[in-house]
């Protein structure tokens, strides 16, 4: 049976209760990083949330939130990947109903 990987890591030095937290999110790039970190500044009872990239041949990012009146900012990273992920949907929903309708530009390469 093949192992599974780690895919988020709280990173030591998180507040008992995760209010604030440093989160590793492994095999994941600036894309997912800035649209995770835009998801949970949406989120009013977000203080701060900011992602960094340690190093361009680590193949992770480094996500940190933290939350107002004690509030566990491993909750808010959940909500904002659930609502990405309905974001996500919706946009495929759309871009495959433009599809079979069938009104797009279409070009023809010339040989």
């Amino acid at each position: 049976m093949a192992e599974s990987t780690q895919k988020i890591k709280i990173m030591k030095g998180a507040t008992p209760d995760l209010s604030a937290a440093t989160y590793q999110i492994f095999d994941e790039s600036h894309t997912m990083g800035n649209a995770l970190r835009w998801m949970i500044m949406k989120n009013p009872k977000v203080e701060f949330c900011g992602y960094s990239v340690p190093h361009p041949s680590e193949n992770l990012i480094q996500l940190r939130i933290q939350m107002y009146d004690g509030l566990s900012s491993l909750d808010a990273l959940l909500e904002a990947l659930a609502s990405l992920d309905d974001v996500c949907d919706s946009v495929e929903g759309k871009y495959r109903a433009s599809l079979t309708e069938g009104r797009y530009e279409r070009w023809e390469e010339k040989s």
